[in-house]
């Protein structure tokens, strides 16, 4: 199988999206199939590779790692000519993404799509909701030319049922539990840091006003006297409100920036919980990370994150915006180790069962069938 994606970010790009096609084009080249990536170029040090053709962009306003690229139709429908794929993937619903369902019909070629954010929810965060009709009709036309659509959690299926999306399959995400799990060296990570504090409370992603990253911040403030003393927090990303939530933050938060790899790993193994108050996930890559880590997790009540986290179990659930619901979720995990403990036991055997390659199995069987019903027809 020859499989062409197309992507307005990609790998080194640091966010879910970008991740998770990296990996599947990994997995690809593991299992001896031909992929080719179209992508936007980003920056001097870019990550090179004979499977990608990068372009000229410019950062999207909403979400700056997401990269309006500038694509030239005749070398794209050359590449595509030459390469011959059985199948193109269209990720993103930018330039890239609309060239990829341009070639595709022009050169009758299986076309199927997946869809990752949801720019609705972030419309608020900007006072953009006005948009909100406009973008729908936009997304719903977009995603109408692909013979399925694949969609990280059954809450983002759901709400595109409700937009009268068709043709969806749900997509999940894994998790590599050889680099992420509990047994990494806790007491170099709290040396690493100068941490001194009993307790390490971890958030990690974009520091975005979409990811209610200041949300973090009242909720550090509203923490009772005893906790806070005994209490530190790493805060790790970057992103447009980094600034301002460090010069707001209080003495016991430290911003690390990005981390990655083995790094993001060890805090993550060395925190009591992962605090994720983001409202906005289609899926919540983070969430499972966590888990995988044996770290439990308090996550909004929201979106993909609903997928991931069984209530009591492996975490807990706090209405998004609930200053008062967090903080006093925080407090009783902190006091009650045996239950946070059982917890993290609980979230790395779930997350044990997320295994990457079935997942990647079964998107390659639904490309198989798109292809079967497609027939022979390509390249008239």
């Amino acid at each position: 199988m020859k499989i062409a994606l197309f992507t307005d970010t990609y790998y080194p790009d640091i966010n879910g999206v970008a991740r998770t096609l990296k990996r599947f084009a990994d997995y690809l080249t593991e299992q001896n199939m031909e992929v080719k990536i179209f992508a936007p170029a980003n920056q001097p040090d870019e990550y090179v590779s004979s499977q990608i053709h990068r372009f000229k962009s410019a950062s999207f306003f909403l979400y700056p790692e997401c990269r309006l690229a500038f694509p030239n139709y005749f070398q794209i429908k050359g590449e595509l000519e030459a390469f011959k794929p059985d199948i193109i993937h269209v990720a993103t619903p930018f330039n890239l993404g609309l060239t990829g369902i341009y070639c595709a019909k022009k050169l009758n070629i299986p076309l199927v799509g997946s869809y990752h954010t949801d720019f609705d929810q972030y419309l608020q965060f900007y006072d953009l909701k006005f948009l909100s009709s406009i973008l729908w009709k936009y997304m719903t036309w977009f995603h109408s030319s692909f013979k399925k659509t694949f969609v990280p959690s059954i809450e983002t299926l759901n709400q595109l049922k409700e937009h009268r999306f068709s043709n969806l399959e749900l997509w999940p995400r894994g998790v590599d539990c050889e680099m992420f799990h509990p047994y990494h060296d806790k007491l170099s990570v709290r040396k690493k840091y100068s941490i001194r504090k009993k307790h390490l409370l971890l958030y990690a992603g974009r520091l975005a006003p979409e990811k209610n990253a200041a949300l973090l911040l009242e909720v550090a403030k509203a923490l009772p006297t005893y906790l806070n003393e005994n209490l530190q927090w790493l805060i790790v990303g970057d992103g447009p409100l980094r600034e301002e939530l460090q010069a707001k933050a209080p003495e016991n938060m430290e911003f690390t920036g990005y981390l990655k790899g083995r790094q993001l790993a060890e805090v993550y193994s060395a925190s009591d919980l992962f605090v994720f108050p983001s409202p906005t996930e289609t899926f919540g890559n983070v969430v499972l990370e966590s888990l995988a880590s044996g770290t439990p997790v308090i996550g909004a009540n929201s979106g993909g994150v609903k997928s991931i986290i069984q209530e009591g179990v492996t975490g807990r659930l706090c209405e998004p915006d609930n200053i008062e619901e967090f903080t006093e979720t925080i407090t009783h995990l902190l006091t009650n180790p045996k239950h946070r403990t059982q917890m993290g036991i609980e979230g790395r055997e779930y997350a044990l069962t997320q295994k990457w390659d079935k997942i990647f199995d079964d998107l390659l069987g639904h490309y198989a069938l798109v292809i079967g019903e497609s027939g022979e027809k390509r390249y008239a």
